[in-house]
């Protein structure tokens, strides 16, 4: 099965309203405005750990708005603030899981930061270990499958799930869990989606260190599943890809193996220099072409967003992030009696 080009797509971007590209610049941004300020608390020594999804908002807000949000599941991975965001995370869920911080949604203050989990927008909870949460999200597949092919589920109803999310890093896909996910999809022809967002790094390790193929897309024919590459930073190309593979996945036809090539603006994570592995040259060229200018300008060209409403988004991000940040500051830490709630043993 050979990996699909852009130029074999149909082009549904062409059908989003004003209203809806606008939103999807404003998930963007705001997501962004949220990461920054995370940066920041990090050096300022007010939070402990940080990883940053900078560079990734274009492919992450793409595929939440190609979805069925808060009704298909998603199990993404710890750089999907912009992804997560996008299904209903807020700047306060986001700051108290941070800060450590008592109503922290995804595990009360248990977890690591960016280790989402929430049942109300069907986000599964993963574990720090990459790609981990592939066989989780086939598994997840099959049970909607299993369920929708045993009349458990209607295929018509638009409020039940008809497919699962995943995403990782390119590194991720030397690990054995995600082969041993991506060969189950394909022998189950899964409902199933799995977005690689390749920044170029496993961590320090260049692409050319990890994998003797050009594009990680072309390892799907070995699952039996559809690849594609495509540019990670382009939102509106990004949300056509995935619209595809959306209907893939609803019309009973299969799993969809997506590659994003995005480049990742900040080093790993907070306890990472990146001066030592990739020149600074690199590193600016790619804030040049940002998802998030290039966006701006497509928006601004055709008319849809202007300087006044760019200005009031940013003052209304900025807002938010405020408050949240100040919110989470003055929350309590958890209470000791709440060590032994939700926990198996």
């Amino acid at each position: 099965m050979s990996a699909l080009t852009k130029t074999q797509l149909s082009r549904p971007s062409e059908q989003l309203s004003n209203e809806t590209l606008l939103d999807m610049y404003w998930h963007m941004l705001l997501s962004r405005r949220t990461d920054e300020r995370a940066w920041v608390l990090h050096r300022q020594g007010k939070i402990a750990f940080h990883i940053s999804g900078m560079g990734h908002e274009a492919t992450q807000v793409g595929a939440a708005f190609a979805i069925n949000r808060g009704v298909d599941y998603v199990v993404p991975y710890y750089r999907d603030l912009a992804l997560v965001m996008a299904l209903g995370i807020t700047p306060r869920d986001f700051m108290l899981s941070l800060f450590g911080k008592a109503g922290e949604i995804s595990s009360k203050a248990r977890q690591m930061p960016s280790h989402w989990g929430s049942k109300a927008h069907h986000i599964l909870s993963t574990s720090s270990p990459v790609a981990t949460q592939v066989p989780q999200a086939a598994g997840m597949a099959f049970a909607i499958k299993y369920q929708r092919e045993n009349g458990l589920l209607d295929p018509n109803d638009a409020a039940q799930p008809r497919l699962a999310l995943t995403c990782l890093g390119e590194g991720s896909t030397s690990q054995g869990e995600w082969h041993e996910g991506m060969n189950w999809a394909g022998v189950h022809t899964l409902p199933f989606i799995c977005i690689v967002q390749n920044n170029n790094y496993a961590i320090s390790v260049p692409i050319e260190q990890q994998m003797a193929v050009s594009h990680v897309a072309e390892r799907a024919i070995a699952y039996g599943v559809q690849g594609v590459t495509v540019d990670g930073t382009d939102i509106l190309a990004f949300y056509d890809v995935m619209r595809a593979a959306v209907a893939r996945a609803y019309n009973g036809e299969g799993a969809t193996l997506i590659e994003a090539k995005c480049y990742r603006l900040t080093p790993h994570s907070s306890d990472d220099d990146d001066r030592s592995y990739r020149p600074r040259e690199e590193v600016e060229e790619a804030k040049r072409t940002d998802a998030i200018l290039r966006y701006e300008q497509h928006l601004m060209g055709r008319g849809i967003l202007s300087d006044a409403l760019k200005q009031d988004y940013e003052q209304r991000a900025r807002q938010m992030v405020d408050e949240a940040q100040r919110y989470a500051e003055n929350a309590p830490y958890p209470e000791e009696s709440s060590l032994y709630e939700d926990i198996y043993a």
